[in-house]
């Protein structure tokens, strides 16, 4: 079994694009959307949910009613704030640091296990596919990001698939991490800009901090030829090679209109150009 993610560096790049189309040519696999906060991926795999769960994390002090008597002691050791004058807390302030509850005299304030968002087993088109919902102004999206990858790596095994197709979330925070984790290949899919190149240098180097390797695909190529060429050189000189490049198409944008991936419903030449993308890894 396999594990590639597909990263970025930056959002808007292209990513879950080619994620999707992956998924169109892969054959015996298994996909997962890491973007926890703002999942995309089900707009194009149009998933049927077969197991719906909670994910748990964190906690949130609450001040029992019936046991407070209003001393007033929690309030200023709150340096959040999230303490309001009627003795009520406001969730959302709340860091789940517990001093409140220790300080308390009464036993009034326990601490909660939060409800942070939900993760999910589905079946799509083209195999099974693992996804999640971080909560509004939830925290641990890592976490949540680790739990699912843990969950489709243990169904890849159990159904002996060849491959876990990973959308991973942009950037290089915490979720990256969790999504880079244990892969056997990270794909960065950059764009012909100043800002692309700079963001896919900052992935490439998480990448290889955890000794991942690395091949670079620049989406959208053929609008800034000159940062192209930058962009190729920059990774080349650092040994990662450019395991393809796809051009500019309007195609592209009908087929996600359409809620279709590349391979299903963009011109030839473009399908053609993400399919030797993908026999480049496999």
């Amino acid at each position: 079994m396999k594990q590639i993610v597909v990263i970025s560096g930056k959002g808007g790049t292209g990513k879950t694009v080619v994620t999707g189309s992956f998924a169109a040519l892969a054959k015996n696999k298994i996909m997962v959307d890491c973007d926890v906060d703002a999942a995309d991926l089900h707009l194009l795999l149009h998933p049927t949910i077969k197991e719906r769960h909670e994910f748990r994390s964190g906690q949130t002090s609450v001040i029992d009613k019936k046991l407070c008597k209003k001393c007033g002691k929690c309030v200023p050791v709150c340096r959040f704030g999230a303490i309001k004058d009627d003795f009520t807390v406001e969730r959302f302030s709340c860091e789940g640091c517990a001093l409140c509850s220790y300080i308390c005299p009464h036993g009034a304030i326990r601490m909660e296990e939060n409800v942070a968002g939900e993760w999910f087993i589905s079946d799509t088109r083209y195999g099974p596919f693992v996804h999640a919902k971080l909560g509004i102004a939830e925290e641990n999206s890592g976490k949540l990001v680790a739990k699912i990858r843990q969950i489709a790596k243990e169904i890849a095994e159990k159904q002996a698939l060849d491959y876990v197709i990973i959308d991973g979330p942009p950037g290089i925070g915490c979720p990256v991490i969790a999504s880079l984790s244990g892969v056997d290949c990270a794909l960065i899919v950059t764009e012909p800009t100043l800002s692309g190149l700079h963001d896919a240098g900052r992935a490439m180097e998480v990448a290889r901090h955890f000794n991942i390797p690395v091949k670079l695909v620049v989406n959208k190529y053929d609008l800034n030829p000159v940062m192209t060429e930058k962009i190729e050189t920059f990774f080349r000189d650092r040994d990662v090679p450019v395991a393809g490049k796809i051009a500019f198409d309007k195609t592209v944008v009908e087929a996600l209109v359409k809620g279709k991936t590349i391979v299903e419903n963009a011109s030839a030449s473009v399908s053609e150009e993400v399919k030797n993308i993908w026999e480049g890894l496999r």
